[in-house]
């Protein structure tokens, strides 16, 4: 299968063109960037020196291939969608442009107008763990924002589940790496403004709040509860995710309650698995050791004194958080086995 894909110099572009170039069912024979045309691939992302010796061109040459993976930055990939289909049968988004089903959505979490409002019902949100079937057949895929997949995918057993105290707000926190804020600097990820640091960019209104509660079926926050209150802090690290939840439980469920409900929804899972040890330092969720992979580690913690529960749950923000959940979601929707081109275990110690 020949693929392109188009913002091929940006982070999330390397870590897909790390995973297709080692996929036994991809040939990439196209990477466009307009700022490094004519460049070779490997200028820009060293680790794929002699791996590949694709240039950069402009997305004004691209030839027709069988499946397109676009990389740009939101707002730009519904400006051209018109063109770019095109260019392919299969398009997979990793922006923010297809992600959201309601068009008003789009000014309230992003501030601007969707220019092509009738395409949203064409796009399946291509989180495999919650839309597989609808993944096996679509052609038009959209992955979800990093930090919105690492809530969604630690709450999504209990709200499927049916547990959580519709009155009471769910609380969220995400902690960052800077590899999430792109490839282009800017004063936030200046080395001495970011050095040392953990500065919370967006305590309020944060955009991948609007992915939660659609992926969750929850109502908006001027529905009927719960809410979300998400907010977001960016640390010290290149990659990694860490979420932590507050949810409030309706019932007053024991641990082994708990461990029913996420083993029933996770069990079967290539990439999801449930971290929770009695001891050790590695008793919970860590972003750290699941960098280069596409798992996203769960856990949780009872709060004996009420009916609080913590979740946790941590991911590679360029992989299960974009490239990688893009890679995976190719493999559902052509029949592959899902563990295609993303086996790597990670490293340890790192």
């Amino acid at each position: 299968m020949k693929a392109a894909v188009i913002g091929g110099a940006g982070y999330a572009g390397g870590e897909l063109l790390r995973l297709l170039l080692s996929h036994p069912q991809v040939e990439v024979t196209q990477v466009t960037s307009e700022r490094l045309g004519g460049k070779f691939v490997h200028t820009v992302h060293p680790h794929l020196r002699r791996r590949t010796e694709l240039k950069f061109q402009s997305r004004t040459s691209l030839q027709p291939v069988d499946v397109l993976f676009i990389a740009l930055p939101h707002g730009e990939t519904s400006k051209e969608i018109d063109q770019l289909q095109t260019l392919a049968p299969t398009i997979v988004d990793l922006s923010a442009d297809f992600r959201l089903r309601d068009r008003g959505g789009y000014p309230t979490w992003y501030g601007w107008e969707h220019p092509q409002p009738s395409l949203l019902s064409d796009f399946v949100y291509a989180l495999p763990e919650l839309h597989r079937e609808q993944i096996r057949s679509a052609n038009r895929l959209a992955a979800g924002g990093c930090l919105a997949t690492a809530a969604i995918l630690g709450l999504y057993p209990l709200t499927r589940a049916g547990v959580v105290d519709a009155a009471m707000p769910i609380v969220i926190e995400g902690k960052t790496g800077s590899s999430a804020g792109g490839a282009e600097s800017g004063p936030a990820s200046h080395h001495p403004h970011r050095s040392g640091e953990m500065r919370s960019f967006a305590p309020t209104a944060h955009r991948h709040t609007a992915e939660i509660i659609q992926e969750l079926g929850l109502q908006s926050p001027n529905g009927h509860g719960p809410t979300i209150a998400f907010s977001a802090t960016a640390v010290e690290a290149v990659r990694g995710i860490l979420v932590t939840a507050h949810v409030f439980l309706k019932d007053d469920l024991s641990e082994k309650d708990l461990w029913k409900i996420y083993r029933a929804a996770y069990a079967d899972e290539p990439f999801m698995r449930i971290v929770k040890e009695s001891q050790g330092i590695h008793r919970y969720p860590n972003p750290k050791i699941l960098s280069g992979t596409n798992y996203c580690d769960v856990g949780f913690e009872r709060d004996p004194h009420s009916r609080r529960v913590v979740v946790m749950s941590a991911l590679d923000n360029l992989m299960k958080g974009a490239a990688g959940q893009a890679v995976q979601a190719l493999n559902v929707r052509f029949g592959w086995d899902e563990r295609t081109g993303l086996d790597f275990p990670g490293l340890y110690p790192i």
